[in-house]
């Protein structure tokens, strides 16, 4: 029996799939990469594809005048949505799959998160079959200037952290969006700290934000690669998923109390982590 087909849209040549490619492949996906940014096609639809990854960028969600192609991203979005086509968006693409939807993106009102952080499950996360296995407060990569301000109606929250209130979400019973990395190598993180030093000047410890980002690498690949083969397992299986259950997001209450995960988080982040403030304006980074 042939591997189920993976369609992965690549938006940016900084941002290429990874080790989360490895990881789905091992499990016994086949991937089909459309690098967007290298005037790769994109299909007209999701027919002869079993699921859907959309990556990450330094574009932002809707700057269609310097991306021509994120019109038919955010379509082929809505499809995937439509059609219950297993569908993740990490980044940018969690951005574009709630965009697409109905939700809104705009610049994160706490400012940027760069580097390693942690973010907090939230309590339909219980639930989900991705999450629902994962630690409370796993170890991601961050680097986004933007975020998903307004979730798409019905959409369920599934984590937030103190620095970005709307880390990931499930929309229908099969699409999944993540607003952090989970498919950064030391080199990509590398490439993106030249590039944003280099335009942001002093306003950030780049060699800190480096080295505790590449550090956590080992972390967040205990904590991902099985919620990748979890997704693998939905791709070759979509009908066992059951729809999703929660309360609606507005009234959504966390898995623990609120206020204690945030001082919890924001007390750990001190500690071992670098959070961020924004010193201004900034034009969008790997989103």
């Amino acid at each position: 029996m042939a591997a189920p087909r993976l369609l992965v849209v690549q938006l940016d040549r900084t941002d290429p799939v990874g080790p989360l490619g490895d990881w789905l492949i091992a499990a016994g996906l086949e991937l089909d990469v459309r690098d967007l940014s290298a005037a790769d096609d994109l299909p007209p639809d999701l027919s002869r594809h079993a699921g859907l990854i959309v990556l990450g960028g330094g574009i932002g969600a809707s700057d269609d005048d310097v991306a021509p192609f994120l019109p038919a991203v955010r379509a082929l979005l809505r499809q995937a949505v439509s059609a219950e086509v297993p569908t993740l968006g990490i980044c940018l693409g969690h951005q574009l799959l709630a965009l697409a939807n109905g939700g809104r993106v705009g610049r994160n009102p706490l400012g940027p998160e760069l580097g390693a952080q942690l973010i907090a499950k939230r309590a339909a996360a219980s639930t989900d079959p991705l999450f629902g296995p994962l630690p409370i407060t796993p170890d991601v990569i961050q680097w986004h200037f933007d975020a998903v301000t307004t979730l798409p109606p019905g959409a369920l929250q599934l984590a937030s952290s103190p620095g970005c209130d709307q880390q990931a979400f499930r929309l229908g019973r099969l699409a999944w969006g993540l607003q952090f990395h989970i498919e950064t190598t030391p080199d990509v993180l590398r490439d993106w700290v030249g590039e944003d030093a280099a335009r942001l000047g002093e306003d950030y410890d780049w060699d800190t934000i480096l080295a505790r980002a590449i550090d956590a690498h080992d972390d967040v690949a205990e904590v991902w690669q099985p919620f990748a083969v979890a997704f693998a397992d939905v791709v070759r299986a979509p009908s066992a998923v059951a729809p999703a259950r929660g309360v609606p997001t507005s009234t959504a209450e966390p898995i623990t109390d609120p206020a204690a995960i945030r001082a919890a988080l924001a007390a750990e982040a001190t500690a071992s982590r670098t959070v961020l403030p924004m010193p201004g304006l900034r034009t969008p980074g790997h989103d």
